[in-house]
């Protein structure tokens, strides 16, 4: 690498973490099993057809063979990370979309975010994108400060969260220094459409979307006019955050955003594995990892 990538690289992830904390100050896989509490430590059932290898497959094939892979083990031997590459993506944001229709989420609540910058200076700007979802630390400052333990990291290191515990004090978003978390706070998106020239139409098919459940933790959350968990059942008044889609996972399917991901730049699988993919993008890339001073050791890498 010469001296001026050097330099690119540096100046790249010192405006990535400036970014990530500017605002801070203001602010069936496991079928028995309780899908939130992930507590069991039973190998996946046996899946019914074997992914064989074949020339000039897409990438995401050798991902869902990966996962296949890692399955059959018992989730205590898994560590789920995800690499991306700064450098395939476009920006699109279909990782964001994606992840918003699979898990229903709400104005004010992303999981996934893509962050615009322009790094260098006038002539010689290069403009980046970087996607920051869920860093799953290994050791997440945001479970501790948790008063009610409504939050903690599973045996294959996705850190959850029980809606049904947490008490929307926010503790836990005032703690991640990566601002991975976001506060649900019953908005809709019917209610500024309902105001259009169409109003009435944009309030029946909106209503139809947030009226579905989403799936998040393998369990079904209803947001039917329900305020604050005056309801059971329902994410509304609780922090929430990327799980890597664990109840997709759980199921043997990869991620939303890995799988909508156009450019093909983000890759997911068992870190325990040195065989996966993941693995051996990171061992043979380089690959860094935002704020590793501050020894959360996230499981989310960057080729950069």
């Amino acid at each position: 690498m010469s001296d001026t990538q050097s330099e690119t690289r540096r100046k790249f992830l010192q405006k990535v973490s400036s970014t990530i904390f500017a605002g801070v100050a203001l602010s069936g896989a496991e079928v028995k099993a309780d899908p939130i509490h992930g507590e069991t430590s039973e190998a996946a059932p046996r899946a019914p057809f074997t992914i064989a290898a074949q020339a000039g497959e897409d990438i995401l094939i050798q991902m869902q063979r990966d996962l296949q892979k890692a399955m059959q083990k018992p989730m205590r031997e898994r560590k789920w990370g995800m690499v991306i590459d700064t450098r395939k993506c476009v920006g699109c944001s279909s990782c964001t979309v994606g992840c918003v229709m699979e898990n229903k989420l709400p104005p004010g609540v992303v999981y996934r975010p893509v962050i615009d910058m322009e790094v260098g200076e006038y002539p010689n700007v290069t403009r980046k994108f970087l996607p920051r979802p869920c860093m799953q630390c290994e050791n997440p400052p945001c479970v501790p400060v948790c008063p009610v333990k409504a939050t903690w990291k599973r045996e294959d290191g996705i850190v959850v969260i029980n809606y049904d515990i947490c008490i929307g004090c926010r503790y836990c978003i005032t703690a991640c220094p990566y601002q991975a978390r976001t506060f649900d706070f019953g908005e809709r998106w019917s209610d500024p459409a309902a105001k259009g020239p169409d109003g009435a139409l944009a309030l029946k098919t909106g209503r139809e979307f947030e009226h579905e459940p989403n799936f998040e933790y393998g369990k079904t959350w209803d947001r039917k006019d329900s305020l604050f968990n005056i309801f059971p059942n329902s994410p509304i008044g609780n922090a929430r955050k990327c799980h890597f889609c664990a109840h997709r996972l759980d199921v043997g399917m990869l991620p939303m955003c890995v799988t909508t991901c156009i450019g093909r730049a983000t890759f997911f699988g068992d870190l325990n594995d040195p065989r996966s993919l993941v693995s051996e993008l990171i061992v043979r890339n380089n690959a860094t990892r935002l704020k590793q001073e501050l020894g959360t050791e996230p499981k989310v890498y960057y080729l950069v």
